[in-house]
């Protein structure tokens, strides 16, 4: 049996981020991942420009059934320190729209930091290591894998969650924290995609391929972002963040046209006496296909000398609250994060250890928080990392 101080269970962004705070405190920390290949989804986040964190990031941008858990790990840990990180190592980075921070070059400048702050710490990494069985026996955990046993004072699950099966997800990290009777809360897939009603489907895949910028809104938030047509139903930055907060059945409300009064500037047009078609004026805001399939077409051919109010405020609340009710999500193969996860009332917020079994922790997206898109997700990778790491 191979002893050691600290396992990880989870060779990503979190995993990496413990084991190197761990060795740093001369620990002895061996990570263990079922995968051929450390930090998958780094590669992969951001279009392979891996957009690591934010400059703007608060308490507000997280989801969880315990809102104010994030609070602690997101102040001692900030973006600041991941940035001076990021410094040391000369890595070029640049702003995007909200302070979405990218790599220049790629995803990979992220994963080689992380990999060689690991090997200055003496972090030893294990791939290709399926984990079968993990027992606590008196103050030591035992694991068995395809690669042999191992036993551990401190056990870090950092595991991940469900979104992008096919780079590797599983629920693992769900069944240990239930195998130790913790709480998880129900998951589901969060950055989304939204699919289409069949009907809905049929008149707006022809539209797939063009991006409009609009307010993307429900009952309990609202984004102002672009919004995608896909030949499947609806993406883009808008609707991947309001996916977050959508629940099944319910409709969305879209305005197209968040910079524009419409009803204001067709009765100002008719006013001027412009004889234009309603259409002819739309389309001068609007993609003339998009246009097509929200208003009728008797409605678009009349002259704007022929419309009543009652018809400009017809059109206008088309076009400002338009009003779809999704079919569902693409789930968890094209989704960015899970939501829902380890329940954190059962965790401290000051070490990430749960609170009724000594020297297991949780830390990253297994833990019931999501953060928002725009590099959220991995800065609480990175801060919650960091927390557990100064303890484990």
């Amino acid at each position: 049996m191979t002893k050691t101080d600290v396992i990880i269970i989870g060779a990503g962004a979190s995993g990496l981020m413990c084991a190197i705070e761990a060795g740093k405190r001369g620990r002895k920390v061996l990570v263990l991942d079922h995968a051929n290949k450390a930090g998958k989804k780094i590669l992969m986040s951001g279009g392979g420009r891996c957009n690591f964190t934010n400059y703007s990031i608060e308490p507000d941008n997280f989801i969880s059934h315990n809102p104010h858990f994030c609070i602690s790990a997101l102040n001692r840990y900030t973006q600041w320190d991941f940035l001076a990180l990021i410094d040391r190592y000369q890595i070029p980075f640049h702003e995007r729209e909200h302070g979405q921070l990218f790599c220049n070059d790629s995803a990979k400048d992220i994963l080689n930091m992380l990999l060689t702050e690991c090997h200055n710490a003496g972090v030893v990494i294990q791939l290709n290591t399926d984990i079968t069985d993990i027992e606590r026996i008196g103050d030591s955990f035992i694991l068995a894998s395809n690669q042999g046993r191992y036993s551990c004072a401190s056990l870090v699950v950092a595991t991940g969650g469900l979104s992008i099966p096919k780079m590797g997800a599983t629920a693992f990290g769900y069944k240990i924290a239930e195998q130790f009777g913790i709480k998880v809360w129900p998951t589901r897939a969060g950055l989304v995609p939204f699919t289409l009603q069949p009907d809905d489907k049929d008149t707006f895949s022809a539209l797939s391929g063009i991006a409009i910028p609009c307010v993307v809104s429900n009952a309990r938030q609202r984004f102002r972002e672009n919004m995608l047509f896909t030949h499947r139903g609806l993406s883009g930055p808008a609707i991947l963040q309001l996916s977050s907060y959508w629940q099944s059945g319910e409709a969305v409300t879209i305005d197209l046209l968040p910079d524009t009064d419409l009803a204001q500037v067709l009765k100002t047009k008719r006013q001027q006496k412009v004889k234009n078609t309603l259409k002819t004026i739309l389309d001068s805001y609007l993609p003339k296909r998009l246009i097509g399939c929200l208003c009728a077409e008797e409605l678009l051919a009349l002259s704007l000398q022929d419309c009543s109010d009652k018809y400009i405020a017809l059109v206008a609340a088309q076009l400002h609250q338009w009003m779809i009710k999704p079919n569902g999500t693409e789930g968890y193969r094209t989704a960015e994060v899970t939501l829902g996860g380890v329940d954190c009332d059962a965790i401290s917020s000051k070490t990430m250890a749960s609170k009724a079994v000594p020297n297991l922790y949780f830390v990253g997206e297994v833990l019931d928080v999501t953060g928002w898109l725009g590099g959220y997700n991995f800065q609480w990778a990175w801060s919650s990392a960091w927390c557990a790491g100064q303890y484990v």
